[in-house]
């Protein structure tokens, strides 16, 4: 746990962001190779006057310019308890395990910092035990998994899954041995004095700096996990690395979804309950069991996987609509012995709860709403429906004059050009200081941008081939390794059929293997191509040749026939804007700087940047995206591309 060493209180801990970022400051004397960033300097000086005044702060912050650093340092130094939430579980650890320790041994303050995840990322004590009775009946290894974390739970402090390297990350019985806020028994549990949860959310209630992450954070927000929704409140200080991500974030948590796993997770712990507590009453057994069947029996119906469209319709469909009926008779059935058998224990009320409760969600899927989208997505074996709000901006921006902090928003990808409005207008907030700071790399040197004459429009039949065949005379020239970043999987895996008779290289495929398996395998080639779309466009960082070309297909517009896309812009014409505008081309736009910020992630970093889409070149907002971008030499040729791959770029191979 990352903490001031409480002897240091003796130490002048009164510094300014200059004494500790500047030349000759804390930092260049105690940190090997610390080098001084003017853009830092000033970042951290805004973050505190941020802090100190209350402010509200949106601050982009361009690759190099050590964000991390420039809000951490005014946070640490600041009075109050300080809130900082990350976009992935992954920085969360990051931030945590990394930058906070090498922090706190500089500047030897008493901060107390600790770590919280959301309560999936714990292991629970009163659900494992129901796992192990239940899988006695169940094949030899998922018994024997059972019983090796029944062996962790009496070692570890933690009971974060991190910590068990023995389950895979989408492992099938993770679920059944964590809690949900639907499940949880709370202070009637028979093990909530040794809960890994409670520890860990006391721990947090009582720290001066808490690493949550986005999904935490907007739990936290809407209320939704019962027992922890006072720690935001009690904050001075709340920092949003990574904000980019967090309207997207926040839409999901303050909707509704129904899913396959939540109906057949409440008839397996139901049927657990009833065998144990409820065994006279067989018609309370039977419902239960017939869950399952009633789920499974919706899923065929609903067709093939990666499924996503408006709901409404596809309900109208009579077959779904038999299926459905079925399914909330199904509840109905099982909501009705519940309610008899609820008086019996404390599992058998809140099973009788969450019946409620995902009835009531049911019948709110069967006619429309004003401001919500109603959607369907199906996977493999499940699916999921949602009834989401169409924008998160008033109700985000009630729950902050709730709030008597300050709070800082920063991202490498906040503004289009030098315009923060789509961002802050997607989360209410109004009139914010704003600042931008400009990667200080040297793009002018060390990167080539081409944009290629006579590609077809990306509409066109044979628009992958022209990029396969532009790609593979590339990558030929490329020194180093070549990531491919497509819009959609469709055109990745057209591209993959192409390319995988034609490339001598070894070629890494998204979905061939977990994403930061298929990273460490490009590192580890030093000249692989890799062919990714939207899980690769951001949170990738290859430093060095082994990432020395990368080449976007097109434009990341969004799928107007996406039905979350399709409801907001027809929200919008009915308010009188211009979606294509005012929504459609910023979310392109940060896409856009998304993808083209995975090239250079270090000082010494040379690379090539194509962007295929003819769109940059023939339509009048093409210029918006290219403004957006750091400035660079702009080419239409490849012979200079390919020369500047083989002369320039080749060269930092050499260096050491």
């Amino acid at each position: 746990m990352p903490e001031g060493d409480p002897a240091s209180t003796a130490v002048d801990v009164s510094y300014t962001v200059d004494e500790v970022l500047g030349d000759g400051g804390l930092l260049c004397r105690t940190i090997p190779g610390f080098a001084v960033r003017e853009g830092q300097l000033q970042m951290a000086a805004a973050v505190q006057q941020a802090l100190d005044q209350h402010q509200v702060l949106v601050a982009e912050a361009g690759t190099g310019i050590g964000k991390t650093f420039a809000y951490l340092v005014p946070a640490l130094l600041t009075e109050g308890k300080v809130i900082v939430s990350t976009g992935t579980k992954h920085l969360q650890d990051q931030l945590y395990h990394k930058d906070l320790p090498t922090l706190l041994d500089a500047l030897k303050v008493p901060v107390n910092a600790v770590l919280l995840k959301g309560r999936a990322n714990y292991l629970c004590l009163h659900r494992l035990e129901q796992a192990l009775q239940g899988s006695r009946q169940r094949g030899h290894q998922d018994f024997r998994l059972l019983w090796q974390l029944d062996d962790w739970r009496r070692s570890t402090d933690t009971g974060d899954r991190v910590d068990f390297p023995l389950i895979a990350e989408d492992h099938m019985i993770w679920p059944r041995v964590t809690s949900t806020v639907e499940n949880c028994l709370g202070q009637e549990c028979p093990d909530y004095a040794k809960c890994f949860v409670v520890r860990a959310r006391k721990a947090a209630h009582e720290a001066d700096m808490v690493v949550i992450n986005h999904h935490l954070f907007c739990a936290d927000l809407a209320l939704k996990d019962i027992g922890f929704g006072e720690l935001l409140p009690v904050a001075d200080a709340i920092i949003i690395d990574e904000a980019h991500q967090l309207p997207e974030t926040a839409v999901r948590f303050f909707g509704d979804s129904l899913t396959s796993r939540q109906i057949q997770d409440l008839g397996r712990e139901t049927l657990f309950e009833a065998r144990t507590e409820a065994p006279d009453m067989p018609e309370l057994i039977e419902a239960a069991d017939a869950l399952p069947v009633l789920v499974n029996r919706f899923r065929l119906v609903m067709g093939q996987a990666g499924r996503r469209a408006a709901w409404l319709p596809f309900l109208r469909n009579p077959r779904v609509e038999k299926a459905y009926r079925e399914l909330q008779q199904g509840l109905e059935t099982l909501l009705a012995n519940l309610e008899e058998a609820a008086v019996r224990s404390q599992g058998l009320q809140v099973c009788f709860r969450r019946t409620q409760l995902m009835l009531a969600q049911a019948k709110a899927l069967e006619s429309s709403q004003d401001d919500r989208i109603q959607w369907y997505e199906t996977s493999k074996l499940g699916f999921s429906l949602n009834n989401t709000p169409c924008e998160v901006a008033e109700t985000f921006r009630k729950h902050m004059e709730t709030l008597d902090s300050a709070w800082v928003f920063t991202s490498a990808t906040l503004a289009v050009g030098q315009d923060f409005s789509h961002f802050t207008r997607r989360l209410g907030l109004d009139e914010p200081i704003s600042g931008q700071w400009d990667s200080p790399f040297d793009y002018n040197n060390n990167v080539l941008m081409l944009l290629p004459q006579g590609m077809p429009m990306p509409s066109s039949p044979g628009y992958a081939r022209e990029v396969c065949d532009l790609a593979l005379r590339l990558i030929d020239a490329t020194p180093g390794g070549v990531f491919l970043l497509f819009t959609s999987h469709r055109v990745l895996q057209e591209a993959n059929a192409i390319l995988r008779q034609r490339v001598d290289r070894e070629l890494l495929v998204q979905g061939e293997a977990p994403r930061q398996d298929l990273i460490a395998r490009f590192r580890e080639a030093g000249n692989a191509v890799l062919l990714g779309t939207s899980g690769f466009w951001e949170g990738v960082d290859v430093r060095g040749a082994a990432l020395s070309c990368v080449i976007i297909d097109k434009l990341p517009f969004a799928s107007p026939g996406d039905p979350v896309m399709e409801a907001r812009l027809e929200a919008l014409k009915k308010k009188g804007g211009n979606p294509f505008m005012e929504y459609q081309l910023p979310q392109a736009v940060i896409g856009l700087k998304q993808g083209a910020g995975r090239l250079i992630r270090g000082v010494s970093d040379r690379g090539l940047l194509v962007l295929c889409d003819p769109r940059l070149q023939q339509k009048a907002y093409g210029r918006r995206f290219l403004d957006s971008l750091p400035s660079m030499p702009v080419t239409r040729d490849l012979d200079d591309a390919i020369y500047f791959l083989r002369h320039v770029v080749a060269q930092q191979e050499d260096e050491p």
